[in-house]
């Protein structure tokens, strides 16, 4: 332990953290010090460059807040959060694939009737889903449940939405025996990840969109298959190639059918242009060993 350098420093550190009680966090913690001194050898890292470094981690974490997180944020834009999640969710091609959760989902969310308008009064070009659920053969699962939650048009969701205390724009529901559900809301808009802190200096500094692109969140849960949290995307929307968060995939790309007025799915009528989307979701049968939430 005496008389380190920079070739044998690494080494030493590592043999500290083997006798770990814990053999996986013994493995990530000796990954972690080789992969971080290899990072400090290859970039040539000055000593301004890491104090830099370390003011920068200092102030996302007073960043963070209940209500904020920013190394979540940071973890997202530097694609970890998606690379987490693509290594714990690997689908067949056919089946419907998994998408971050995101900060925005909430337990106190309210249960919907079938068809329900879940957007509690909030302006915006209105929205009818219809959703189908299906095993891998295409038989329908019953009694799933369906979270569901959006932005409005503004690009907000309902926690930040000034004035607003009670859930908005998100709901859960239940298919029924056909493997189907529906709900009416809002169309959800594209919307800037937060900025105002040390995520969104980085953001600048690289020249980096911060413009989400326009989704509906949607998480299944049914006994007996995979528990499924993902996306879905609008065809149209201008920002699908510069996510911040990496967590746009093509087969969840689809089409936010505009429709004219005076007309409208499963008997509803609305006096304005609105919104039709239909989607299948396609599970695979187990559990998933990283499920973001407890059955």
């Amino acid at each position: 332990m005496r008389d380190l350098t920079d070739t044998t420093i690494t080494e030493a550190v590592v043999s500290t953290v083997r006798e770990a009680k814990d053999a996986r966090l013994a493995g990530i913690l000796e990954a972690l010090v080789r992969h971080a001194h290899d990072f400090v050898r290859e970039t040539g890292l000055t000593e301004q460059e890491w104090a830099r470094g370390m003011d920068f981690l200092t102030r996302t974490g007073q960043k963070c807040t209940p209500t904020r997180q920013e190394f979540i944020l940071l973890s997202d834009v530097l694609g970890i959060t998606m690379l987490v999640d693509a290594l714990g969710n690997r689908r067949a091609a056919e089946s419907t694939q998994n998408s971050v959760l995101g900060p925005f989902f909430r337990d106190d969310r309210p249960q919907a009737a079938d068809g329900a308008d879940i957007s509690e009064g909030l302006p915006g070009t209105p929205f009818f889903f219809e959703g189908l659920v299906t095993d891998e053969h295409g038989a329908p699962v019953a009694n799933a449940g369906i979270d569901v939650w959006h932005s409005d048009a503004d690009g907000h969701y309902d926690v930040d939405v000034p004035g607003l205390s009670d859930p908005a724009m998100r709901a859960l529901l239940r298919t029924d025996g056909e493997g189907r559900f529906r709900f009416r809301s809002i169309r959800p808009s594209s919307y800037p990840i937060p900025d105002d802190g040390p995520v969104g200096e980085m953001m600048r500094a690289t020249g980096r969109s911060v413009m989400r692109p326009a989704h509906l969140h949607v998480m299944i849960a049914a006994e007996g298959f995979q528990r499924v949290t993902t996306m879905l995307f609008p065809s149209d929307d201008l920002y699908l190639d510069q996510d911040p968060v990496f967590g746009v995939k093509q087969s969840l790309v689809t089409d936010y059918a505009s429709h004219p007025a005076r007309s409208g799915p499963y008997g509803t009528r609305t006096d304005e242009p609105y919104t039709l989307l239909r989607h299948t979701f396609v599970l695979e049968p187990g559990r998933s060993a990283h499920d973001p939430r407890p059955s």
